[in-house]
């Protein structure tokens, strides 16, 4: 059987935690794709509240993917989203970071969705697409061993197999060490504004 991604409450990583995308995360969220740095690479989105709400309340109803909030010290820095889980394969994206992240955001951020899609979810790999002007972000992935599998418009598609997946997780096990842990539903809620 496939995996199906799904979401959860929480997710507690080593310095980072994720949870699940709220309604009340709506103006960060927007905050974040309205951005003119932040969203160059990204597809363009409403500018308008209501509309990240009723983005946020589809999601909630919806199945097959999953949508964090990345947070550090209880202050919320970024965004990542799971989808398109084919066979044994998940896409992400919709990952953006605040300029005022930590330094180890990005690689902390991008082990624990690893950690949480192949370890809690049981998926073996991963592919997903980057603009081609954005060369930071796909610098990024082909130093976790993504591969250029071809080029649809202005995004540039890649995979990353079980056996890169692994390298790049033990290669890089200083910024997650125990991987990430589920916290439970009553949990989260205490913890979350």
């Amino acid at each position: 059987m496939n995996p199906t991604i799904r979401p959860v409450p929480r997710l507690i990583g080593k310095t980072l935690e994720m949870h699940d995308a709220r309604e009340q995360d709506a103006a960060f969220i927007l905050s974040l794709r309205t951005d003119p740095e932040k969203s160059r690479h990204l597809s363009s989105v409403s500018a308008r509240l209501e509309d990240q709400r009723d983005w946020l309340r589809r999601y909630a109803r919806g199945q097959g993917q999953a949508y964090f909030i990345i947070r550090h010290a209880g202050q919320p820095i970024g965004t990542v989203r799971l989808y398109d889980g084919r066979g044994d394969s998940f896409c992400w994206g919709s990952w953006i970071l605040t300029d005022s992240r930590p330094r180890q955001a990005a690689v902390e951020s991008a082990l624990m969705v690893y950690a949480f899609a192949l370890d809690h979810l049981g998926f073996a790999r991963t592919h997903f697409d980057v603009r081609a002007g954005n060369a930071r972000v796909r610098a990024f992935h082909a130093r976790m061993g993504a591969v250029q599998m071809g080029q649809d418009g202005e995004d540039v598609l890649y995979e990353i197999d079980p056996d890169a997946l692994r390298r790049a997780r033990v290669g890089l096990l200083d910024f997650l060490p125990h991987g990430v842990r589920i916290a439970d539903a009553a949990a989260a809620a205490d913890d979350l504004p």
